[in-house]
């Protein structure tokens, strides 16, 4: 009998989930003491608070740094590289000029309330053809003085501008060169002088006149336009002033007399504008070749000095300039003819031929057989006396004018020349004080100076002297 097979061992399953370790540090029992115990979670977020709080404060620091060396190096970007150039690299081809001589042009200046005349610029395009002698020339560094978009020009513009410089549109010519009317593309009219090519003195007066028209801006002086530098060529375009000259309408054969009061016109607006360089520029400018042909006439018939090629700075801690002489015969004073020292008051003698040439009708010299004397002042001066005495004007004025004039006007006018050609220059008058007496705001007796109305000193090697050591 077979036994009953055993039923098999039912085994439990296994217990997947072991016990917990015993910890190996356990933790002391809470103590028992009076003290406050520190709940976990406040305890913690004091801990976070802190850590931001340093983070924050070394972000800042941090920041602070990266500011101040950003800062430095921002300014050191801003410090040119090299220094500035030496002012006789604005001089190529000659020497550098005396310390009076150079200049700092305002590249954006502001219009004075002296300046009542705007520029206004040519509006041909430039061509990048153009190649100026230097890059900061004093030539780049006028047109920004002058405020113009437009002022530099090349050759063939200008050409085309005069029709190939033809002879229907020359205006003059002298020792300079030329003068030509020409239209610019916007239709504005301007004249054109173009100087001789290849000569040193030309080239002076080049850089003269550009130098000297971009620093002033006055009703009575003419304004430049814009210049033109090509090879060897060089041109400078001013605004055209459509009446001709003063020596033109007052000296040209076949043409009205010119009446008293545009003459009286003619003389003050002169008179303003050469008291502005003389009294208003800083340093003053003396332009050395004042005379009739260099007055400029617009279509009212007011003036226009013009020409400054001869033109020269004068330091005001400076008594005169040494110089070669240069001028114009009949114009020039004693003293500058006969040491080359240049002072404002050599204008003022120019001024004062020129108010001759008004009064008389006359050229400063005149070959005619009716005129003896050497020029017009030897002439005038003892007839300039005797009209002041005796209020006699008919031996002295234009026999043009014949009776058409105002005695009082006559009588400034007269008192004006007389003072302006006196032998020594500290004793003429100041240009600004020549207009006033024209206008009638200011008695005759400033012009006077302490000498006698119509009388000068007797120009003598005492007085040269005089000359030599700068007692203007």
């Amino acid at each position: 009998m077979s036994s009953a097979a055993p039923s098999p061992a039912v085994t439990p399953p296994p217990n997947t989930t072991s016990p917990p370790p015993p910890p190996s540090n356990p933790s002391p029992p809470p103590s028992t003491s009076a003290s406050p115990s520190i709940p976990p979670a406040r305890h913690s977020s004091w801990k976070i608070s802190t850590v931001v709080y340093v983070g924050l404060g070394a972000g800042a620091l941090l920041a602070i740094l990266v500011l101040c060396i950003l800062c430095i190096c921002c300014r050191k970007k801003k410090r040119p590289p090299h220094p500035s150039k030496d002012a006789s690299s604005y001089w190529p081809n000659n020497d550098a000029p005396p310390p009076h001589r150079v200049i700092h042009i305002n590249p954006n200046p502001s219009p004075s309330p002296h300046h009542p005349l705007t520029t206004t610029a040519a509006s041909a395009s430039a061509s990048a053809s153009y190649n100026a002698p230097h890059e900061n020339n004093p030539l780049q560094l006028a047109s920004s003085a002058l405020g113009f978009s437009r002022s530099k020009f090349t050759y063939e513009e200008l050409a085309r501008a005069t029709d190939a410089f033809s002879d229907s549109n020359l205006l003059g010519q002298g020792g300079f060169g030329y003068v030509h009317k020409g239209f610019l593309p916007n239709g504005k009219e301007v004249a054109i002088k173009q100087l001789k090519a290849g000569s040193g003195q030309g080239e002076r007066e080049f850089q003269a006149e550009v130098e000297i028209i971009s620093r002033v801006h006055h009703r009575h002086l003419v304004t430049l336009v814009g210049y033109c530098i090509t090879g060897t060529k060089r041109l400078l375009v001013y605004e055209f002033v459509p009446n001709n000259t003063l020596e033109f309408h007052l000296h040209g054969k076949e043409l009205p007399t010119m009446d008293w009061s545009t003459r009286l016109k003619i003389a003050l607006g002169a008179a303003k504008g050469l008291a502005y360089l003389h009294e208003d520029c800083h340093p003053k400018i003396i332009h050395r070749d004042i005379k009739a042909a260099n007055i400029l006439l617009d279509s009212n018939f007011e003036p226009k000095v013009a020409d400054f090629g001869l033109a020269k700075f004068s330091s005001d801690l400076n008594t005169h300039v040494s110089t070669r002489v240069m001028g114009t015969f009949g114009y020039l004073a004693p003293e500058y003819a006969a040491s080359g020292k240049l002072t404002e008051k050599s204008d003022v003698f120019s001024y004062g031929v020129m108010l001759l040439e008004l009064i008389t009708g006359r050229r400063p010299v005149d070959s005619s057989p009716t005129f003896v004397e050497d020029s017009l002042v030897d002439w005038a001066r003892p007839l300039l006396t005797r009209a002041l005495e005796d209020q006699n004007f008919d031996p002295l004025i234009d026999p043009r004018l014949k009776d058409d004039y105002e005695p009082n006007e006559m009588t400034r006018m007269v008192a004006c020349a007389a003072a302006s050609i006196r032998h020594s220059a500290k004793h003429r008058p100041r240009m600004s004080q020549i207009a006033r007496a024209l206008e009638g705001d200011a008695s005759l007796e400033d012009l006077n100076d302490g000498v006698k109305a119509g009388h000068s000193r007797s120009y003598s090697s005492r007085e040269r002297t005089d000359y030599e050591t700068a007692q203007y």
